[in-house]
């Protein structure tokens, strides 16, 4: 009867290893994409788990906040707004964290074009596994209708280069993106993506308790996808929302404190109906 006790409680645990757990994601967040005229911005960065609404977590501060502003053809200016950033604490559930607010005014970006931003916060030590996460993300506006460099590497460390325009998705659109560590392409990346399920509550600084999704299994709140040789990754897009994608351990850096560093790329983008 031990042994037999034993043996369950030994599948029981390889069953709950092998369950799909959601997934960290770095959250760079601001209502629209698109702004036919500049506007002020109220934008949220949360570390959380966005497809049920999850458990926030500390990301260890802030190191960067800028926005690459490009209009057409004109030379690319970097746009700090690192001043801009407030410390916040965000609430899911039972769980709460610090998180971090930028309000930006419109004469700040009043210029037409792509304005790309960039969050890069410090570094989440996931105790249950002993290693350190730093997502560094993008979120890319639009001001106009004017492109510019929306489809540009940044410089960054780890990042993701979008092949569609990021502000002008409809549902249904196929996403392309091209993983990059240190400008050269990551062939093989695993790329993890998850659907926002529930709506951000800017006033309350949490996510609402409403899912609006109903997920079949486990392994349909994550979707797993590898890059190409190239770096590229596919991914079409069933429902108007917003969508992340975070290509895992692809920086160059592997270590920081001395222990493992999984230094990962995410953008976020916003698909919507057509009607």
């Amino acid at each position: 009867m031990k042994k037999l006790l034993a043996a369950s409680l030994g599948l029981l645990g390889l069953l709950a290893a092998v369950q799909p757990a959601d997934a960290h994601f770095m959250v760079a967040y601001n209502k629209d994409t698109y702004m036919e005229k500049a506007k002020d911005l109220d934008m949220r960065m949360v570390f959380t788990h966005p497809s049920e609404a999850g458990t926030v977590m500390n990301m260890g501060g802030v190191k960067e906040f800028y926005a690459l502003h490009q209009r057409g053809d004109s030379d690319v200016k970097k746009i700090d707004f690192l001043k801009n950033v407030k410390e916040i604490t965000w609430k899911n559930g039972d769980s709460k964290a610090p998180a971090y607010e930028a309000q930006i005014k419109a004469k700040d970006i009043r210029s037409l074009g792509d304005y790309v931003f960039v969050f890069t916060p410090g570094y989440y030590h996931e105790e249950e596994e002993g290693v350190y996460m730093q997502q560094i993300t993008k979120l890319i506006l639009n001001v106009g209708g004017i492109p510019g460099n929306w489809n540009q590497p940044a410089g960054l460390p780890a990042e993701i280069v979008p092949m569609i325009k990021p502000y002008g998705l409809w549902t249904g659109n196929v996403f392309q993106g091209q993983v990059l560590s240190n400008g050269k392409p990551v062939a093989n990346a695993e790329v993890e993506v998850e659907f926002m399920s529930n709506e951000m509550q800017l006033d309350s600084n949490t996510m609402s308790s409403k899912c609006e999704v109903k997920y079949p299994a486990p392994q349909f709140v994550t979707q797993t996808i590898f890059t190409d040789e190239n770096g590229v990754f596919t991914f079409g897009i069933p429902r108007a929302g917003w969508w992340g994608f975070a290509a895992l351990g692809v920086g160059p850096d592997k270590e920081y404190k001395g222990k493992e560093l999984s230094q990962d790329a995410v953008i976020w983008v916003q698909a919507v109906d057509m009607k």
